[in-house]
C-alpha cells in the first residue's frame, strides 16, 4: 500500500462525533464570524501555550505581519530571520513595511543560533523571528540572550511547533509574542486556514485584534481608530481546534514514537535532522539529508512513498526576495539541496516506518544510478 506523506484520515476518524458536533453547534448558533467557539478557543490556546492572552487569525501568515504591526515596526526596521525558513516568514516582514535580513543557520539543526544572529545585527535592527523548523525548537537561552542585550524584539513563528518545549517551557511563551499557524498539516491543523497570536502583553493583544478586525475599536462596531484588516479566525474553525487540542498531546507523543522508529530503522549513512538536546520537540516533519535528493525522491514516489522538500529555496534565494540578500548563506544553501521529508503522521506504524527505510535503503545504496534516473 502507498505511505503519504501526511495522512489526516485517521486523526479526523478519532474525532468524528466531535467534529459532527462542532458543525451542528456552529450552524445551529448561525453566528460564524467571532462567536462563542473563537473566545474558548484563544483561552485555551493562550492556556496551553502558557500566555495571558490569546487573538485568533484568518492564517498565520497573518498572525506574524499582524504582531510586528502591532509593535510598531515598518519602514526603515529591519527583521532578522533565518534564511532556511518557510517564505511565510518573511513575507510577513515586507507586508509590514519593513525589511528582512537574513541569517544563516546551524549546518547540523538547521535553526537560528544567537551567533547567527548577532551576525547581522544593525543600527536598524528592530526585531528578531525566531522559527522553530520541523517541529525542533530554537536554542531559546542562546537566541534570547543576544536579542535581550541587542535590545530587539523577540517574536516566534512557532507554525510548526505546537506543543514543542525548551527547557520545560512551552513554545509561545518566549519573547514578546508568538504567531502560529493552523494550516490542516499542522500537527493542531483546522479545516482550512487559522491562525493565532499569544502574549502576556494586554495592549498589543488589543492592538492585534483591533488591526485584524478593519481597525476597530473594543468600544464601538462603527468606530475604526486605526488602517486595519479582515484576518478573523471563524467560528467553525475554531470549534474544530478546540476539539482537536484535547488530542494534541497525544498525537505528539505519537510523532516522537514515529522518529524513535525511523532512528532505529533508517539505513547507515541516512540520519534524521536532530532536535537540540535540552529540548522536547514534536516532529512536524521527519527530515533527512541525502545526496541526489531529487533522484532519491522520485525513486520513492515510483515505490508509493510520498516525500516532501521543506525548502527546496533559500529564502534569500528566491525571485522575490532576493534583493534583500547581502552574500551566501552557505549553511541555509547547502541544506536546501539535500534535505527530504520523509512521511510522519501519528498514525504511521512501524511496519510502515520500516518499509520507508527499506526503500530509502535500495535507493541510496546505488547513488551513481539514482543520480543517473
Amino acid at each position: 500500500m502507498p505511505i503519504p506523506l501526511l495522512d489526516l484520515g485517521p486523526m479526523h476518524d478519532e474525532i468524528r462525533a466531535e467534529l459532527d458536533g462542532c458543525w451542528r453547534e456552529v450552524t445551529g448558533r448561525e453566528l460564524y464570524v467571532g462567536g462563542p467557539e473563537v473566545g474558548r478557543f484563544e483561552a485555551a490556546w493562550a492556556a496551553y501555550c502558557r500566555r495571558r492572552y490569546g487573538v485568533g487569525t484568518a492564517n498565520g501568515t497573518d498572525a506574524l505581519e499582524l504582531v510586528l504591526r502591532g509593535l510598531g515596526i515598518g519602514p526603515g526596521d529591519e527583521v532578522v530571520v533565518p534564511a532556511n525558513t518557510f517564505v511565510a516568514t518573511c513575507e510577513a516582514v515586507v507586508a509590514a513595511g519593513a525589511v528582512p535580513v537574513f541569517a544563516d543557520v546551524d549546518p547540523v539543526s538547521l535553526l537560528l543560533t544567537g551567533e547567527s544572529l548577532r551576525s547581522v545585527i544593525t543600527a536598524r535592527t528592530a526585531a528578531v523571528i525566531v522559527v522553530h523548523l520541523f517541529g525542533h525548537v530554537v536554542d531559546m537561552d542562546d537566541v534570547g540572550r543576544v536579542a535581550e542585550r541587542a535590545g530587539l524584539a523577540l517574536v516566534e513563528d512557532a507554525a510548526q511547533a505546537h506543543g514543542a518545549r525548551w527547557a520545560g517551557r512551552a513554545v509561545g511563551s518566549f519573547g514578546v509574542a508568538s504567531a502560529f499557524s493552523f494550516y490542516p498539516g499542522k500537527n493542531l491543523g483546522a479545516l482550512g486556514d487559522a491562525g493565532a497570536v499569544v502574549t502576556d502583553d494586554a495592549a498589543l493583544a488589543a492592538r492585534i485584534r483591533s488591526i485584524a478586525n478593519h481597525g476597530r475599536t473594543a468600544a464601538s462596531h462603527t468606530e475604526h481608530a486605526v488602517v486595519g484588516r479582515n484576518s478573523r479566525l471563524d467560528s467553525l474553525q475554531a470549534a474544530v481546534l478546540s476539539a482537536k487540542l484535547a488530542r494534541l498531546d497525544q498525537w505528539n507523543e505519537a510523532r516522537r514514537r514515529v522518529a524513535a522508529w525511523y532512528r532505529c530503522h533508517l539505513p547507515a549513512g541516512v540520519r534524521l535532522v536532530e532536535p537540540l538536546e535540552g529540548s522536547t520537540p514534536v516532529h512536524h516533519l521527519a527530515v533527512v539529508r541525502v545526496p541526489f535528493r531529487d533522484q532519491v525522491s522520485a525513486a520513492l514516489g515510483e515505490a508509493g512513498i510520498g516525500t516532501g522538500i521543506h525548502y527546496p529555496t533559500p529564502c534569500h534565494r528566491q525571485p522575490a526576495f532576493a534583493h534583500h540578500a547581502r552574500g551566501s548563506l552557505p549553511a541555509a544553501e547547502s541544506a536546501a539541496e539535500e534535505i527530504l521529508s520523509l512521511p510522519m503522521f501519528p498514525h504511521l506504524t512501524e511496519a510502515g516506518v520500516s518499509r520507508v527505510a527499506r526503500c530509502l535503503e535500495a535507493v541510496a545504496a546505488a547513488p551513481s544510478e539514482g543520480g543517473r534516473r
